[in-house]
């Protein structure tokens, strides 16, 4: 186990030395928000944060990425023929992702990675991210992370944990990797006993600080077509503008659509972020629309989260409790009511 204490003033010099060795991702505030970004010589890092706006999920799952490429040119031998965009697998780090994150690429790993099947870019991107994590030592009221199997210094899913301890930041190591990516970093002094107990205290001191919940213990006895015949789908969804913003800024959402794209003589096959919230989701070539009404996308969204997942991978929700769809609904649908009305039907 490796466990150091570094002063915030030195902070920014340790992780510039790691790039040595790997891609190392940081929050960078932008504006009135905080998103995850490379670090780079130019890179102002800031931990001082609730969490970011977005997940870091696009680090191991681009919002957009090129699959396969060919020519389109009939005077090449290469002509129609598809082959791999080149990738970069090579080691990397997000620092300073938060425990709900964390938590949120094993509920994304049981799709692409499963007995039946293993999407080969999300895996292998995935299997060369280390998570250093850092605890919430103030949790937002809309964080309900600890009634999903997570807490806000939950270390679980985590390679190593940082706390924050006003002007010193303690690193414990969790993982053989955690411990690695520890003793690569310049300077640090090892962690005192005092220090742990502080740190022990400051994670207690979180845990009973989030009071939010998701009711979720009924759920799985429920009829699935029980509840896809539920009174209450219009009431949730009357008030919905299908935005987008609750599956665009969840960590655990994973839909995506795949699209040829032609510049010149250039073809590339990428495949983007899509939503179950987009009238365009569902709509067949044929012209019909399985889920063309605005209630019925609302449903489809709640009933995979809180229904159709658990009862498939019976591991829980598909949610970490981060809270992101909740703050940032311009709406106010709120997933806590929602689950609390599927619970008790």
């Amino acid at each position: 186990m490796t466990d150091k204490i570094f002063n915030k003033k030195d902070w920014f010099d340790t992780l510039k030395g790691l790039r040595n060795s790997y891609r190392i991702f940081v929050p960078v505030r932008e504006g009135d928000f905080h998103n995850f970004r490379s670090l780079e010589d130019e890179t102002i890092p800031n931990f001082d944060f609730f969490n970011t706006r977005l997940s870091p999920k696009s680090v191991v799952y681009p919002q957009s990425e090129r699959m396969l490429e060919c020519l389109n040119d009939t005077e090449s031998p290469e002509h129609g023929v598809l082959k791999e965009a080149a990738k970069d697998y090579s080691q990397q780090a997000i620092i300073g992702i938060r425990p709900c994150d964390a938590q949120a690429f094993q509920i994304v790993k049981r799709n692409f990675d499963n007995p039946d099947y293993r999407d080969p870019l999300w895996v292998q991107r995935f299997e060369s991210t280390i998570l250093v994590g850092m605890g919430c030592n103030a949790p937002c009221p809309t964080c309900f992370c600890s009634s999903v199997g997570g807490g806000p210094f939950s270390e679980e899913y985590l390679d190593a944990i940082i706390f924050d301890l006003q002007g010193r930041y303690l690193i414990k190591g969790l993982t053989e990797r955690g411990n690695e990516i520890i003793s690569n970093m310049q300077g640090g002094t090892p962690a005192d006993v005092k220090v742990i107990d502080e740190s022990k205290a400051i994670a207690a001191l979180a845990n009973e600080r989030v009071t939010s919940t998701v009711p979720s213990d009924k759920l799985t006895e429920k009829s699935v077509t029980g509840l896809f015949g539920a009174p209450f789908w219009e009431d949730v969804a009357f008030s919905c503008i299908n935005c987008g913003t609750c599956t665009f800024l969840c960590p655990t959402c994973w839909c995506f659509d795949i699209q040829d794209e032609t510049c010149g003589k250039q073809v590339d096959r990428v495949r983007n972020w899509d939503t179950c919230m987009s009238p365009l989701f569902t709509l067949e070539g044929s012209g019909h629309n399985p889920r063309e009404k605005k209630f019925q996308r609302v449903r489809q969204r709640f009933m995979h989260k809180l229904k159709y997942y658990p009862d498939k991978f019976k591991s829980g929700v598909q949610c970490s409790g981060c809270g992101r769809c909740v703050r940032y609904c311009p709406v106010n649908i709120d997933i806590r009511r929602v689950a609390a009305m599927m619970n008790e039907y």
